[in-house]
């Protein structure tokens, strides 16, 4: 997920080049404009308000005057800001670390060994920069909060703090041995794992038998308008229908009948070769930022990363992959036809009539948000009536108004431009070119739509757009810094119904208004939250999100400017009330660290985070990490891991 390179981002640049040629007008012209006639009635404070008032409001040590007062339903006190080697929780709260990087997810895995990596040892062992988690609990069907299966994304590598002896960072993965490569290949994916709470600490069940790695090489199967497609097809497979593993998979989500749906997000990152300037899909590659040189080494060792001599290959990622975390033993399918772009989780709502729409973000600057709507409803009473539910309804782009509409626009073959003289001879190439049909339809582009997640309390849904630098220097100033977004915001879209029994996910047609503006209010221009935030309740980059039984909003962020010494972290607000974007920081993570993936236990006694790429600072490395978190044992390397948040003594997390 980290994708700006004007943060403490260290991926490289390839994975967010900003692919859109001509992006329409920006959501951040239609917030500037909405926020001036709506910011009074929100009760927000920015930066536009007087120092005095800033000095009432963001008071010294995280207490602001109107939290004293109580607006906010949260009753912890407030973490202070900080970038350290370490993490912090609220007083009263414990972390533990449930599984890391390394640590045996199947039988036969053997010990950690971060001198002696094997391909074959990795693939057995939890891999490394875990992101999206979702807990499911055991037995299926039940509402167990102390016994389940945890579900994790394991989104891509940093080489420098893998192996040894590595060097820069800027180019540790393209100078990666095969063996090496390999590692990094069994890295990637998703593990299942189960996992118990004994004694108020959560831990793995050892060889737990429902536990699975999935990596890049894992068989899956691809399903919907494009599958046998001709650009699906290979040398490999000629058929067009089975794809070896995933790539890149940031958040995620899960369905009604309990599946997980894993995103497949930067992958143009894996492919190089001339075809890239050259071939016949040149103008496809660039949209979706595919370019000559990869970032990593994999090309050089296996055939299907290179694009002259399996130019098809790339088609076959991108998309949203479902698979069943109950049953070891079923093959993932690729979902086609839920578009095919740089996904950023997938998240459902039921609507009124039961159809299930899927909201998701492509993240990258000037891109969009979708959705995906059933073509019939689900069926609670009959699981197999919905196994193939994701391969019939309608994809949607959202095309926001200056007068507070969104308007979803169907990416249907056929309607409007979507025909054979843009190229698109069949409803597979409008999902293949998921991005060049958004364009056509002129959607409104976005400040890197992440995570898009649906509030199971008030029907509204949150978008995290974690920033945007790159609008042109040309439109930013010293006192419009707006112009180039680096600390990104919030926006909520409402579907007819929303507050009621009877929303509307469906629907073609919403409203939609501004959550937050993040900064540091009265010193970042633009800043927008609650009038009562602390000095530590201001955060920067919103990336995922998850919500609380309460209808309360968690944002964990990622790239939150190094320059400001403040490490990323979970921020907590209400969404409706006095306490509305009253946002209180909640965890702090260890230096170069993101925060990805919270999750609730059912009885929110628990919230998961997995914490990603720990020590990836500028000059970090295997040998001399920035920091060694979560062992703190020399000669152990920083390990991404998944953590639990406890309250001690029990009880539900915020109260």
């Amino acid at each position: 997920m980290r994708n700006d390179t004007m943060t403490r981002d260290r991926q490289p640049e390839i994975e967010d080049i900003g692919s859109n040629p001509a992006p329409r007008e920006t959501i951040g012209e239609l917030v500037e404009r909405r926020l001036s006639r709506r910011a009074a009635m929100r009760g927000f404070f920015g930066a536009a308000a007087t120092a005095v008032l800033a000095d009432q409001l963001l008071v010294s040590g995280g207490q602001a005057l109107a939290a004293q007062a109580g607006p906010s339903s949260l009753s912890f006190k407030e973490v202070a800001h900080q970038m350290t080697a370490r993490d912090a929780v609220p007083e009263g709260y414990e972390i533990q670390t449930v599984i890391r990087w390394g640590d045996a997810v199947l039988p036969d895995a053997p010990a950690f060994d971060p001198l002696r990596q094997t391909a074959e040892a990795q693939a057995a062992q939890f891999g490394y920069n875990n992101d999206y988690v979702d807990f499911f609990p055991l037995p299926r069907g039940s509402s167990n909060a102390s016994h389940g299966l945890l579900a994790v994304n394991h989104e891509y590598v940093d080489t420098q703090l893998m192996f040894p002896d590595m060097g820069d960072e800027d180019s540790a993965r393209q100078r990666s041995s095969r063996e090496q490569a390999r590692v990094e290949m069994a890295a990637h994916g998703m593990s299942v794992v189960e996992i118990r709470r004994e004694n108020g600490r959560w831990a793995p069940v050892k060889a737990g038998r429902l536990n699975r790695r999935i990596t890049a090489d894992t068989p899956m199967r691809v399903s919907g308008p494009a599958a046998g497609h001709e650009r699906m097809r290979t040398s490999a497979d000629p058929t067009g229908r089975l794809v070896l593993g995933t790539l890149n998979n940031c958040a995620g989500g899960n369905t009604p009948w309990g599946t997980v749906l894993t995103a497949e997000e930067n992958f143009n990152q894996y492919f190089g070769g001339a075809a890239a300037k050259t071939g016949a899909q040149a103008a496809a590659y660039k949209r979706y930022g595919i370019v000559e040189k990869s970032s990593y080494s994999w090309t050089k060792y296996e055939d299907r990363f290179n694009l002259d001599k399996e130019p098809n290959e790339p088609n076959r990622f991108g998309w949203i992959v479902e698979f069943d975390p109950y049953d070891p033993e079923s093959r993932p399918v690729k979902r086609t036809a839920l578009g095919r772009f740089k996904h950023e989780g997938c998240t459902h709502a039921v609507s009124a009539d039961g159809r299930v729409a899927f909201y998701s973000g492509d993240d990258e600057r000037f891109d969009y948000v979708y959705k995906f709507v059933t073509a019939r409803p689900w069926n609670p009473n009959d699981p197999a009536a919905n196994r193939d539910l994701l391969d019939d309804g309608t994809l949607f782009v959202a095309r926001f108004h200056e007068d507070g509409r969104v308007e979803w626009l169907p990416l249907v073959h056929g309607q409007g431009p979507l025909t054979a003289e843009n190229g698109f001879a069949s409803q597979a190439d409008v999902l293949i070119e998921t991005r060049r049909a958004a364009d056509l339809l002129k959607a409104t582009p976005m400040d890197r739509p992440e995570d898009v997640q649906p509030n199971p309390v008030n029907g509204r849904v949150y978008v995290m757009l974690t920033n945007n630098t790159r609008r042109g220097p040309e439109q930013a100033d010293a006192s419009n810094p707006r112009a180039a977004n680096r600390h990104g915001h919030v926006i909520e879209i409402i579907p007819p119904g929303a507050g009621t029994g009877a929303v509307d996910h469906a629907s073609a047609e919403g409203r939609w208004e501004i959550f937050l503006m993040a900064g540091r209010p009265g010193v970042d221009a633009g800043a927008q939250y609650h009038q009562a935030t602390s000095s530590e309740g201001w955060l920067s980059c919103p990336d995922n999100c998850a919500f609380d039984a309460k209808g309360r909003i968690w944002i964990s962020t990622d790239g939150a400017p190094g320059t400001s010494k403040v490490a990323d972290g979970l921020y907590a607000a209400d969404t409706d009330g006095e306490g509305r974007a009253l946002t209180r920081l909640f965890y702090q993570a260890p230096t170069g660290a993101e925060v990805c993936g919270p999750c609730f236990t059912p009885d929110d006694e628990t919230i998961f985070l997995a914490i990603q790429h720990p020590g990836d600072d500028k000059g970090s490395s295997f040998a001399n990490p920035s920091t060694r978190w979560p062992d703190f044992q020399e000669g152990m390397p920083p390990r991404p891991a998944v953590i639990a948040i406890v309250r001690r003594g029990g009880g539900k997390i915020g109260a």
